[in-house]
């Protein structure tokens, strides 16, 4: 018999809520802690321990023998525990892997889980992930069974000492991380230069949490760091930023390190070039980025045959596009709009696309062109077509925006474990 793992979830939480001793920084990622568990109940639960491990543990068999009613007949995605009792994931559409998995990860930064569904694909088991955007969060929970962890920093930040730190982040193998991009991209710097706001790594929310990665590897010592940003990490402050990590993993942490921009639209109808990052531990091993080629797919393959008219952009901004549009040429800077060829891929799909979509504009006979549904933008960063949209469109567009692309991403993971699992 296999419990739920929502029912599971459900009288769980309401135990915590029953007066279990949690630091008061951690108040808030109950959640977190209780779906973290019972992705491993064998496990004791983060930050918690052994008493309310085995308290957990007393508590749902016994639960389970009163409301037997309420077990489900065992499937292939559900996990034993000491006490007899399983719990099933069937209801979401990324079950972590029944079987002994082939290596371990963490997934910060995490996002709607671009890297976690490539990873677990290749047969890796996920035992901690972070994420602070409350709604990427809830996606995350829907496709995974997991919420992620808040702001990494309550892990890493003053105050944490190592001790704790090993303690409360799980031992694995690979580090996989798309750390916060906005104060690299050549957007963010712009808009952050024009607001006299920081960028780069003086950005104290963003840009220094690289720090924190540093800090995490430093003292759990993974076999493997896998990192993603935008491309202009490579070129901002003159080159002098991905020096500043070069330097920071090679002489600081003592791994290899080796680094490629690579252009998605091979893989996905999308002009998407991003700096890819993969370090090992053992520097005697060499490694070398798949060769991503092949003929540019084009947009039209991913589109939907029937759309809803809402998503046709207006009269009045479509003007307002095609005026800016021709300024900007005339001025030779700023952004400009013009319908997508859906014979090439498409632009690169940004976090913003929500507000007007003029990186992207679908044509259509007869109409004003419109903007790429969720879905679509699901696919063009290679999302299966299983996974769970963000509920809102806006949210939807961001999360997407700021996601890896899915195919890409587990191609590179590929050559990772074969030079190392």
């Amino acid at each position: 018999m296999a419990i739920d793992f929502n029912e599971a979830f459900r009288v769980v939480l309401a135990l915590m809520n029953n007066g279990v001793p949690v630091p008061e920084h951690f108040r808030s990622e109950l959640p977190a802690i209780v779906s973290h568990w019972l992705h491993n109940p064998i496990k004791d639960p983060l930050i918690l321990g052994n008493v309310e491990g085995e308290k957990w543990r007393r508590f749902l068999s016994a639960y389970g023998k009163l409301n037997h009613e309420r077990f489900f007949i065992l499937k292939k995605s559900a996990y034993l525990t000491r006490n007899g009792f399983k719990v099933d994931f069937t209801d979401f559409p990324f079950p972590p892997t029944s079987k002994k998995p082939k290596f371990k990860f963490i997934d910060l930064f995490s996002g709607i889980g671009g890297f976690r569904i490539a990873l677990q694909s290749l047969g890796g088991k996920c035992v901690f992930s972070c994420e602070n955007d409350p709604m990427a969060k809830e996606t995350y929970f829907k496709n995974f069974g997991e919420y992620p962890f808040g702001d990494i920093r309550k892990f890493t930040g003053k105050g944490i000492t190592d001790q704790e730190l090993a303690e409360f982040i799980p031992d694995h193998d690979i580090l996989s991380a798309g750390f916060p991009c906005q104060p690299f991209s050549k957007a963010g710097v712009s808009a952050r230069n024009a607001l006299e706001k920081e960028n780069g790594f003086s950005c104290r929310d963003q840009g220094a949490l690289f720090y924190d990665i540093l800090r995490i590897a430093k003292i759990k010592r993974p076999k493997v760091l896998f990192l993603e940003n935008v491309r202009n990490l490579e070129r901002h402050d003159g080159g002098r930023t991905i020096q500043k990590i070069k330097n920071a993993i090679e002489c600081d942490l003592g791994y290899s390190f080796y680094m490629e921009v690579i252009d998605a639209s091979s893989v996905v109808p999308q002009k998407r070039e991003r700096c890819y990052m993969v370090c090992f531990r053992n520097k005697r091993l060499k490694f070398s980025f798949p060769k991503i080629n092949g003929a540019p797919k084009p947009l039209r393959e991913i589109l939907e045959p029937s759309p809803s008219a809402s998503y046709t952009i207006s009269k009045r901004l479509w003007v307002g596009h095609q005026n800016r549009t021709v300024r900007n040429l005339s001025r030779g800077v700023g952004f400009t709009a013009f319908k997508a060829d859906l014979n090439k891929p498409a632009n690169t799909l940004v976090s913003r696309y929500g507000k007007d979509g003029k990186e992207c504009l679908v044509p259509q006979r007869g109409k004003k062109p419109r903007l790429l549904t969720p879905r679509e933008c699901a696919r063009l960063q290679g999302f299966p077509e299983s996974f769970i949209l963000p509920q809102f469109k806006l949210t939807a567009y961001k999360k997407f925006g700021n996601s890896v692309v899915v195919p890409l991403v587990r191609k590179i993971a590929f050559k990772i474990t074969q030079k190392c699992f």
